[in-house]
């Protein structure tokens, strides 16, 4: 069938795209390891979103309620949002255990929103060859007037200070990273007193650790020689804070089209149309999260649209490439911030867009093909077929053809009996035919009519 070869190729992104955002990862640790007086790790990437906060939110309370030591989180942050930034903090203050964060692995990040969390946890820890920094608080529309992003740079800025102050850190300093977007790296940061330590891995900070004491909760670590519960965010978790990307988004919302088109072309609800429909449900999941723009969406809508137009007019290309022309630049306008992290990146648009254009050098040729083959079913069929007049069409009469009598009217003047007719259409139930060209001998009807005996027949 002609669809297959897409909807092949549309299952296997959709699959592979479920593969590189659901990575099997274990719940839980080891024997034993949950036991009261375990210290707790466990570990976040990526952007500060509803599906990292709810994640931490919800560890925190379990290590709690299991009597853990305290919680250490390993983190590598560009940022994210100012309101699960918000709860990831209040959850830090409101733990009754202490909460330590920790910038890992080297060449990790806190940056922007990191920076919050950071002066906000109970202890502050830095791998060798990591940093942190530029907390300016930017809108994800971008659209700050000069009034605005003075009231909420005000705001961040208190917020951040009094974060700093409350845990005995260089308040100044976290000022300065939120008016003026200053970054430092971990050795400097400990040097200036921004952060309380830094290990090279988590046994080293769990030495480091043991016996300090925390402010303002007054807290007093006890992790030297502690067993450690890893933990880790289960699938679902995973999943919403993988899609909350930009580059997955587009890429998710990309198949969705792919699929209704694919759908609208060949109707039936195959494998195209769920994954589809599927795929377009969780892009609109992502930009409930993420800063969409209107424009960029429309753009895609709109390569669709001429793609669609493609498949059913065949200009040979000319809405084609509109409609590639327009999903490169809807991926582009898809996300209005000026932070590089929330924008689709061009490795990503530059794969989606070359896939999408081989996809339908294939449907393209395959509708083609299918359009120029005749009808296999249905009246449509008969035309081309021979036969052979059972009676004089005057101009109606009665044709035998494939085996079967029809109704037939001789178009172009009338034929006598056993005359060989070829159709060229139908008028509802009538065949239309005319003569066959070159074939007016009783041989020639004889081969267009095998069921006519031949010989002399008794008048």
């Amino acid at each position: 069938m002609a669809s297959a070869p897409p909807a092949a190729l549309l299952a296997v992104l959709a699959f592979t795209v479920l593969l590189l955002v659901l990575p099997i990862t274990p719940a839980a640790a080891a024997d034993g390891s949950a036991s009261p007086g375990a210290v707790w790790v466990t570990e976040v990437k990526g952007i500060v979103d509803p599906a990292m906060a709810g994640y931490l939110k919800e560890t925190m309370e379990d290590a709690a309620e299991a009597g853990a030591a305290a919680l250490v989180i390993k983190i590598d942050t560009p940022g994210g949002l100012d309101t699960s930034m918000r709860d990831i903090i209040q959850a830090e203050i409101d733990s009754p255990i202490p909460i330590v964060f920790y910038v890992h692995p080297q060449g990790a990040r806190a940056a922007s929103a990191g920076v919050y969390i950071l002066m906000g946890a109970d202890v502050a820890a830095m791998a060798p060859q990591t940093n942190l920094g530029a907390a300016t608080p930017v809108s994800l529309s971008g659209d700050m007037d000069e009034t605005m992003q003075a009231k909420v740079t005000n705001d961040a800025a208190a917020y951040i200070r009094g974060l700093a102050s409350s845990h005995n850190r260089n308040a100044d300093w976290a000022e300065q990273a939120v008016r003026e977007a200053v970054s430092l790296p971990a050795e400097d940061a400990l040097e200036q007193n921004v952060i309380d330590f830094v290990a090279a891995d988590v046994p080293a900070l769990l030495e480091a650790i043991d016996g300090y004491v925390t402010a303002p909760k007054k807290l007093t670590l006890h992790t030297a020689g502690a067993p450690i519960n890893e933990v880790s965010m289960g699938w679902v978790q995973r999943f919403l804070h993988a899609i909350a990307n930009p580059d997955i988004a587009y890429v998710l919302m990309t198949i969705g089209v792919l699929g209704i088109i694919m759908e609208l072309s060949t109707p039936g609800l195959g494998v195209a149309g769920i994954a589809g429909v599927i795929s377009l449900l969780l892009a609109f999941y992502s930009f409930q999260v993420l800063p969409v723009s209107l424009v960029g969406v429309a753009l895609v809508v709109l390569a669709m649209i001429l793609y669609l137009a493609e498949l059913k007019i065949q200009s040979h290309g000319i809405l084609g490439i509109g409609g590639t022309a327009a999903l490169i630049a809807g991926g582009l306008l898809l996300f209005n911030s000026p932070m590089s992290y929330l924008q689709v990146s061009w490795p990503v648009l530059t794969v989606v867009v070359a896939i999408v254009v081989v996809f339908f050098m294939i449907v393209i040729r395959a509708v083609a093909k299918a359009m120029r083959k005749p009808h296999a079913t249905g009246l449509e069929s008969l035309v081309g077929a021979t036969g052979v007049a059972l009676s004089p069409l005057t101009p109606k009469g009665a044709v035998r053809l494939q085996g079967e009598t029809w109704r037939a009217k001789s178009e172009g003047g009338d034929l006598p009996k056993d005359a060989p007719v070829e159709v060229l259409g139908t008028e509802g139930l009538t065949l239309i035919v005319r003569p066959r060209d070159g074939s007016d001998s009783a041989g020639e009807a004889q081969k267009a009519d095998p069921e006519k005996p031949q010989g002399p027949q008794d008048g």
